[in-house]
């Protein structure tokens, strides 16, 4: 955005209408810190936030129709829609979400609409690690991208690899030491589709 040489450790910002993201020096990144501006680029907070008492099951995971153990969700705003995406050795796989089954789960986890449009993510994804149950975090929309590339480059094979499988571990560990419990919300009232 500007001639400041970026350091390894930087920000990003979303290129609205393209979908792109853009490293950026601090003072550029913060031209574009405020999240109700009408700007083409938006910056990509650092908030990591985890769900406790997300409310969600097989038949749940069944109604978004995700083909693997692991999605990351989106508003984006240019569409005026909620997107599903999962990464895969050939990169970020867009799936359909309907407007029912988005609706659907913000009714049952209200604080879902803590998320930011454009820039943040919910991380879905079975804990392989444990019993298998089903874990929500908000991530800055930046890591899910971060995540997809980590499996393009380790995955080999049908099923992905030791080193898949250890990058994954690595990559939710990490995930899960940044997150705080997220704030409590009352309700959620679906959006009026015109």
């Amino acid at each position: 955005m500007c001639s400041e040489s970026i350091g390894e450790l930087h920000q990003h910002v979303v290129g609205l209408e393209i979908r792109s993201l853009m490293c950026t020096c601090r003072p550029c990144y913060l031209l574009f810190s405020d999240q109700d501006a009408n700007m083409r680029y938006r910056a990509v907070p650092d908030r990591y936030l985890s769900f406790p008492d997300f409310a969600f099951d097989e038949a749940a995971w069944d109604d978004l129709q995700i083909p693997v153990g692991l999605t990351f969700l989106f508003r984006n705003s240019v569409e005026d829609r909620t997107v599903a995406f999962y990464p895969s050795p050939a990169g970020a796989t867009e799936s359909e979400l309907s407007l029912e089954s988005w609706d659907r789960l913000m009714a049952s986890n209200p604080q879902f609409s803590l998320l930011l449009p454009d820039v943040e993510a919910l991380l879905i994804y079975r804990d392989q690690r444990g019993r298998g149950d089903f874990h929500c975090v908000l991530v800055p929309i930046d890591v899910c991208y971060e995540l997809v590339g980590t499996m393009r480059m380790t995955w080999r094979g049908f099923d992905g690899g030791e080193e898949a499988r250890t990058a994954m571990d690595q990559f939710f560990t990490t995930v899960e030491s940044r997150s705080r419990p997220a704030p409590t919300v009352e309700f959620f009232a679906p959006q009026e589709t015109s």
